[in-house]
């Protein structure tokens, strides 16, 4: 069995239980509450989420995008990660890790600082910055799709499951502006049945079964 930690709603282990929706890979959800406890700490002593403990394959990690790799790698093949003589497996791989590189980078902090930050710096240089930053990297995510369903082409891959959750994040705290063919997009990938299950487990706050796909 896959257990995945996570807090209620967190966006990045939404991107695991997405994933493990669209492989029909059963997968139970470990609610944490925060702060952490230290029985999770012995887990994992950086106490974030998501983690993923493996029973069957005798592996515990965190990172979302290495665990989408792993999972991707052990229980696969998957249409999600393209073949090594596929085309499209570059523009997978740039655009999986975009997703936290890039847009989760920015995201970090400005979340932070939106929620953590006293009154009189929650408007600062580097908030202005990063909010540039993420408008010119929402762009370059329109640039990369262009026609295209998706980001690595006609089919969903990895770089979908990473990146949506990041623009579900930028548009849904802060209002962040989706130009129209990014917001297609988005709804396109939410549409998906995998994500609808995938979203009811991560919003659940106690409780987990396999997945039914």
């Amino acid at each position: 069995m896959l257990h995945i930690y996570n807090f209620v709603r967190g966006a990045r282990g939404l991107r695991i239980m997405w994933q493990c929706e669209e492989m029909g890979l059963p997968y139970a959800v470990e609610v944490l509450t925060y702060p952490v406890s230290g029985a999770y700490r012995e887990l994992n002593p950086l106490g974030t989420v998501p983690f993923l403990r493996d029973d069957a394959g005798g592996a515990s990690l965190g990172e979302s995008l290495a665990i989408l790799q792993y999972l991707a790698r052990r229980y696969g093949p998957t249409p999600l990660l393209p073949g090594a003589d596929d085309p499209s497996l570059a523009r997978c791989l740039e655009m999986t890790e975009f997703g936290e590189a890039t847009l989760g980078a920015a995201l970090n902090p400005l979340i932070a600082t939106r929620f953590a930050a006293p009154e009189d710096g929650k408007r600062n240089w580097s908030t202005s910055y990063l909010e540039e930053r993420m408008a010119a990297a929402v762009g370059y995510v329109q640039h990369r799709l262009g026609a295209a369903p998706f980001l690595a082409g006609a089919t969903f891959t990895l770089a979908d499951i990473s990146v949506v959750p990041a623009l579900l994040m930028w548009r849904g705290i802060f209002s962040g502006v989706l130009p129209d063919p990014v917001a297609d997009y988005v709804e396109r990938a939410v549409a998906r049945p995998a994500y609808q299950r995938a979203r009811a487990r991560c919003d659940a706050r106690s409780g987990s079964s396999p997945a039914s796909a």
